[in-house]
């Protein structure tokens, strides 16, 4: 059976749901229950009977609650909806509320053009790797001191994103910051959110300065999905994995995770998550999740 989590206006909830019931009765679903969790009082549980031996088809579902209830926070599961062994993230525009070359490009001058490849590279317009490269060479000559400078004036992390992590670790999940960014930026990220593994691209430097190359093999949308993959490897079988991102580059690791959940994200990374955040902040994760506002480690 089919379920979906939801966190809406509440003022609407009633009328959305009545509107959402006439959708899916159209396409031949009923919805088997709908209540709010006892244990999360703001987040709406929906079950969904199946058609003629067939389940709803979770796509369509997810479009008509998105159609009845916008702007919400959604999560749907073919199975139970539990606390992951694994949370994979990525960094940028998800666990930080900043494009970190963006915000570096702008000590050299080059925020504007450079911001405007890294969203056309995250509408995926563009391929991640030779966007990645075309930017970091624009950089060349920069002085590296410019980067603790952007860590300490710029970069802030998503409202709710520690206490993800942390009532995450709590819980004995594994914690894991995986970017397509730089590990000058991913590693005091990690210490300051919590994550216990970081995966990122390494920044050339010589004489102080940029060399506007990068330093090691490049981490892209592969590398992401292999993180996970090579983390749940390890969990063993029955493991629960989740997945956050906000680009087109975080779309296969969505996609494979257990809950893919697209924060504030480009419409092709939506399109391919099971779930997502459109409302409220990191912390309608754990809401989603089922765990209690008792339990979050802030």
């Amino acid at each position: 059976m089919l379920i979906a989590r939801l966190i809406a206006d509440p003022t609407r909830m009633e009328t959305a749901l009545e509107r959402a019931g006439g959708m899916l009765a159209e396409k031949g679903w009923a919805l088997a229950g709908a209540q709010m969790l006892e244990f999360c009082g703001d987040v709406l549980e929906i079950d969904f009977a199946a058609k003629s031996g067939e389940g709803a088809n979770p796509a369509d579902v997810r479009a008509i609650l998105d159609t009845c209830f916008s702007p919400c926070d959604l999560l749907m599961s073919e199975g139970e909806i539990a606390v992951p062994q694994l949370f994979v993230s990525d960094m940028d525009s998800t666990m930080i509320g900043q494009e970190c070359i963006d915000e570096l490009a702008d000590f050299a001058g080059l925020k504007e053009k450079i911001a405007d490849i890294t969203e056309r590279a995250m509408q995926g317009e563009l391929d991640f790797v030779s966007a990645l490269t075309e930017r970091v060479g624009l950089l060349a000559g920069l002085e590296e001191s410019a980067i603790n400078r952007c860590l300490d004036e710029r970069i802030r992390p998503m409202p709710g994103a520690r206490t993800l992590v942390e009532t995450l670790k709590s819980r004995g999940c594994r914690t894991v910051l995986v970017t397509g960014g730089f590990h000058s930026f991913a590693d005091p990220v990690a210490d300051m959110l919590g994550f216990e593994r970081v995966v990122g691209n390494v920044l050339g430097v010589a004489d102080g300065r940029l060399t506007g190359k990068l330093a090691a093999a490049i981490v892209g949308s592969g590398t992401k999905l292999a993180t996970l993959e090579e983390e749940m490897a390890r969990l063993g079988s029955g493991a629960l994995s989740l997945a956050t991102g906000d680009g087109a580059n975080d779309i296969p690791m969505i996609e494979a995770a257990d809950f893919g959940v697209a924060y504030y994200a480009k419409p092709k990374a939506k399109a391919a998550a099971n779930g997502f955040v459109d409302r409220g902040d990191l912390t309608s994760v754990l809401k989603l999740l089922g765990v209690p506002r008792g339990e979050w480690v802030e």
